[in-house]
């Protein structure tokens, strides 16, 4: 450069300058513009020159490179996604929780009988007054209208009574007096069940029952069928032998009774099996006169049935069903409290009720030697009744109770008589036409939970 010299050229601090010593000349207007580009270019040479940090190494964006023509740009780096953040739900604050309600226990499963299928036999068919069979699938009309009554009379002593003529009988409903259109003492055919307890509380007199129930089965006539069923539960009522007259079948059921535990049932085994004995072979009310009739083994303390007291009566009032009950009660607690009876005095009362509202009769053995004698007393009330019918005054079919009474004239010749009938009858609805009914099957009849 005309008129200057490089005096030297130094680094500090990794800057590099260029020092210039200024000659004898006298600077001119181009002479500065160079030094001021020389001093720019060094500028940017040091710019280079600085090292770089991992700082901005990092924050540099990357440089292009400028490539021949005809190679191939080196592809683009594939950015990182930046993962995105989950929508983050508000929770609204909790409100104070209100306590859920406890569920109310649910009603147990409506009980029915089980009926093994080995003991299922085929029934005598029926006569009809012409002296033909009903056929099963035949579609027969009841005669609703017409009262039947199993009447038993007997002396102050409590011994039959078997003269009575029909001239002699009174009958009343809800106290007005009733004409009596039909009358025999003739012996019936009997279609009863023995419904035998099988509870821890009947162990002790187990073999007892079991030889009574066979006296009472050796006394079967021509025509009489029976049923035995066993009882523990609600779950657990079963029919070992379902409606025969084999005896030996009869016989044979009863020697496979046994005892279990369980809470007893005895209102639903009574219910169920008073249903399945009036059902049977009902037909035609001017030609069944078959008597029916159950006899219940039992202590007599129901503990937990699915079907309640007023449930049971209500229905044995729609039905022609005498009861027998022998209660084995002397073991049960016969302590109880002003409000409260005693477990021996409910359990004697139900018993009681039983018979008394059905026409039956009612037994506390003290012993198990008393047996042999209920048995025999049992036959010969089965065997001994007058059976008396009636179309009543009161046509009404209103679903009410009417209560019903029978009388023997007076005699001054004898003791007084009394007449034992059921108590009275629930109205009914009109007369029905139903197929002859086929209750190997029956089961309870359905309801609202």
């Amino acid at each position: 450069m005309p008129g200057a010299s490089v005096c030297a050229v130094g680094n500090s601090g990794g800057i590099q300058f260029v020092m210039l010593r200024r000659s004898t000349y006298r600077p001119t207007r181009r002479a500065g513009l160079l030094v001021a580009l020389l001093i720019v270019a060094a500028c940017c040479v040091a710019g280079t020159l600085l090292p770089v940090t991992s700082a901005q190494r990092t924050d540099a964006r990357p440089r292009r490179v400028a490539g021949n023509a005809n190679q191939q740009p080196r592809p683009a780096a594939t950015p990182t996604p930046t993962p995105t953040p989950r929508a983050t739900t508000t929770t609204a604050a909790p409100q104070t929780a209100k306590p859920t309600p406890t569920p109310a226990p649910a009603r147990p499963q409506k009980p029915s009988l089980q009926v093994h299928p080995s003991s299922e036999a085929t029934p005598t068919p029926t006569p009809t007054p012409e002296g033909q069979e009903i056929d099963p699938d035949e579609v027969i009309k009841v005669d609703t209208d017409l009262v039947n009554l199993q009447v038993r009379v007997i002396d102050r002593n409590n011994r039959p009574v078997n003269d009575v003529k029909q001239d002699e009988f009174r009958v009343f409903e809800d106290n007005a007096p009733q004409k009596i259109e039909y009358f025999t003492k003739e012996e019936v055919p009997i279609s009863y069940g023995l419904v035998v307890d099988n509870s821890g509380s009947i162990r002790p007199q187990l073999l007892q029952v079991e030889d009574a129930a066979k006296t009472i089965i050796a006394s079967n006539k021509p025509g009489d069928e029976t049923f035995l069923v066993r009882f523990v539960d609600s779950e657990k009522i079963e029919v070992l032998q379902d409606f025969t007259a084999d005896q030996n079948a009869l016989m044979d059921a009863l020697d496979n009774l046994y005892v279990e535990g369980g809470q007893t049932a005895i209102i639903d085994a009574v219910l169920l099996s008073a249903e399945r004995v009036a059902g049977y072979k009902k037909g035609n009310e001017l030609a069944d006169r078959r008597r029916r009739a159950l006899i219940v083994v039992t202590d007599g303390e129901d503990r937990d049935s699915y079907y309640k007291e007023p449930e049971l009566f209500a229905r044995l009032r729609e039905m022609d069903v005498q009861l027998y009950v022998i209660g084995f009660v002397g073991d049960l607690d016969a302590q109880g409290s002003f409000i409260r009876k005693s477990p021996k005095d409910k359990a004697m009362a139900l018993i009681n009720k039983l018979a008394t509202e059905t026409g039956g009769r009612a037994f506390f053995p003290t012993s198990v030697s008393e047996l042999p004698q209920i048995a025999q007393d049992i036959t010969r009330d089965l065997r001994t009744q007058y059976v008396i019918g009636y179309y009543p005054t009161n046509k009404a079919r209103d679903g009410q109770f009417h209560a019903i009474r029978v009388q023997v004239a007076a005699s001054d010749k004898r003791d007084k008589r009394i007449a034992i009938t059921r108590t009275g009858r629930t109205a009914t609805a009109a007369n029905i036409s139903a197929p002859a009914p086929n209750n190997n099957k029956l089961k309870p009849p359905e309801r609202k939970p």
